[in-house]
């Protein structure tokens, strides 16, 4: 649900897995664009990932349904 999650909210958002690493970057997090790739499509990642990923593309609200 996670991995769905912020997938979601990348493309509602428009965001790139490139663009996130240079924004997440900015936030001190070193990220490169195919570790993005590989760690959002195995879903395996941590909730403080989720949330600073987020946080690094703006999204302050979440719907789950």
């Amino acid at each position: 649900m996670a991995k769905n999650l912020l997938k979601g909210e990348l493309k509602r958002k428009g965001v790139t897995y490139a663009q996130l690493a240079e924004k997440l970057a900015t936030m001190d997090i070193h990220e490169t664009e195919r570790n993005l790739n590989n760690k959002i499509s195995r879903g395996g990642f941590s909730a403080a990932f989720l949330l600073q990923c987020l946080a690094a593309i703006g999204s302050r609200q979440l719907q789950l349904d």
